[in-house]
């Protein structure tokens, strides 16, 4: 008989950990402004983030008929590396709820398609790198989320089943790849995505709400 896993909680990491979208959209008006052009509104921001670095880049410049080279992808990610945690914040209720679950047995782990580097310094940066046993970036796997293959590696990752694992996330990827790895899925409603993203999750209103459906 296989023994009993301990419960692990899988996050998503912005919008739903942390608010990082006032960072990103400066970074990202700082590389409009060196390419003289014009810069976003928060709520283009926003909608932009979800698929990477890279999707996000692509999606910008298309809004302003570019393409994106390498050399603006790697002058953003410099810059944003650098000033990930200056206006970043966890979400309220999110340092609390990490340290009850991890009294209470919960192995944690972060699954996002933001670069593996950028991750792991704003966790850092935030103070909350150490409740995780493990960090899925989205370069860290040959595939990343919504394939289920990314979250199945971090689940690997952290010593964890699919059937002892529930993902939180804010996004339509986060609940496709938890569908695709039969990992139990619950949509955070205070983050970036609207809530028809969520399909037939659970939606948590706010972290008390999350705090409830984990039980």
């Amino acid at each position: 008989m296989r023994e009993a896993q301990p419960p692990c909680a899988v996050f998503d990491l912005d919008g739903t950990l942390v608010d990082s979208a006032p960072d990103i959209h400066a970074a990202l008006d700082r590389l409009m402004a060196q390419k003289r052009l014009p810069g976003f509104a928060r709520a283009e921001v926003i909608g932009m983030i979800g698929d990477g670095v890279r999707v996000l880049l692509e999606r910008a410049f298309a809004a302003r008929n570019m393409a994106l080279d390498e050399a603006s992808h790697a002058a953003f990610m410099a810059d944003y590396e650098a000033n990930a945690a200056v206006l970043t914040r966890a979400f309220d209720g999110i340092p609390e709820l990490l340290g009850l679950l991890r009294g209470a047995g919960w192995r944690l782990a972060v699954c996002t398609n933001k670069p593996e580097g950028a991750a792991r310094v704003l966790l850092a940066g935030l103070g909350l790198d150490g409740h995780f046993s493990a960090l899925g970036g989205g370069d860290s796997f040959p595939v990343r989320k919504p394939d289920p293959g990314h979250l199945r590696a971090t689940l690997a990752a952290a010593g964890a089943l699919p059937e002892s694992a529930v993902m939180i996330g804010d996004h339509a990827n986060d609940i496709l790849a938890a569908r695709g790895a039969g990992v139990r899925a619950i949509f955070a409603g205070w983050g970036y995505g609207p809530h028809h993203m969520a399909g037939d999750a659970p939606i948590a209103a706010d972290v008390a709400a999350l705090r409830a459906l984990l039980g």
